[in-house]
């Protein structure tokens, strides 16, 4: 079994009713990198832009951004 860290970015706006683009007035994140952690497809997640996002949206608890998920390879059984 392996860990994979999920930026759940897409929860976050939903819940506060919020588009990417607004997102990235907000926190000064250009909107391709917020697309990009909302849809979980970056490598590399800078940490000034969760602080920025976690500032913007008054977030203390890391957890509502961040998560860590269990996947099973394939060749566990």
């Amino acid at each position: 079994m392996g860990r994979k860290i999920n930026v759940k970015l897409n929860e976050v706006m939903r819940s506060r009713n919020l588009t990417q683009l607004q997102l990235s007035e907000m926190t000064g994140v250009r909107q391709a990198s917020i697309s990009e952690m909302s849809r979980n497809i970056r490598d590399k997640v800078n940490l000034r832009h969760l602080e920025r996002i976690a500032d913007a949206l008054n977030i203390d608890d890391v957890s509502e951004l961040i998560e860590i998920t269990y996947i099973q390879h394939y060749n566990e059984e």
